[in-house]
């Protein structure tokens, strides 16, 4: 199955195909793939809400901005997916080398490139969020429940991001830095980790926020 899963790509393959190819105990596509069709899942249920919403006035550009934008993120969340993909193949191949020199130097690149993958991914899950809370606040009514479906969507996104970055930084140990040398020498990286920890408060808040508007009358 190992060479099969790296011909299946989100662009080439059924959902079938790849689904059965994260199936398998080969770790490529893996969680972070994962993420990124779960973000491809968030934008593509955004983009059906935006076309079934009218808007008059500035609200209509802003209802036109918002459709571009989340059009454009399905494209670029099944394009981080096939990278992340790539990049845990990279990473599983550095921890299967003899013990040595090479293998520490594969295993800090692989790691690095892999926290990196998955947070650019997280980067892009964090922008959808204001998008989501756009059309919640102004989107078709009728289609509420997809947009909550959206936004648990895009908590599995930003929640897979942000364990796989922090997984990938403490995968550096095995290359034999301390997670001080670590944090000094990838600042962006861990300070990804908090932006992605306060995305998934303001996710939930938000999704809150649409259960209490869309509960029923007299509910609870």
């Amino acid at each position: 199955m190992s060479d099969a899963s790296e011909a299946v790509t989100t662009q080439s393959s059924t959902v079938e195909d790849w689904t059965q190819a994260l199936a398998q105990s080969v770790g490529s596509p893996g969680g972070g793939a994962g993420a990124g069709v779960m973000l491809a899942i968030a934008a593509s249920l955004a983009s059906m809400v935006a076309g079934y919403t009218e808007a008059d006035g500035r609200q209509q550009q802003e209802l036109a901005d918002v459709h571009a934008r989340v059009r454009s993120l399905r494209e670029t969340a099944l394009r981080l997916a096939d990278e992340d993909a790539s990049a845990s193949r990279e990473f599983g191949a550095a921890f299967r080398l003899d013990r040595g020199p090479a293998r520490e130097e594969a295993i800090r690149r692989a790691s690095v490139n892999a926290a990196k993958a998955s947070a650019v991914l997280g980067e892009r899950a964090i922008d959808a969020i204001a998008d989501l809370e756009w059309l919640a606040a102004n989107g078709n009514r009728a289609l509420v429940a997809d947009v909550v479906v959206a936004l648990g969507a895009l908590r599995a996104a930003v929640t897979g991001a942000r364990t796989n970055v922090s997984f990938d930084l403490a995968a550096l140990t095995s290359a034999g830095r301390t997670l001080e040398q670590i944090r000094e020498e990838q600042p962006a990286l861990w300070s990804t980790v908090e932006s992605l920890d306060d995305a998934v408060d303001r996710i939930d808040r938000l999704t809150d926020e649409v259960n209490q508007r869309s509960a029923p009358t007299g509910a609870g």
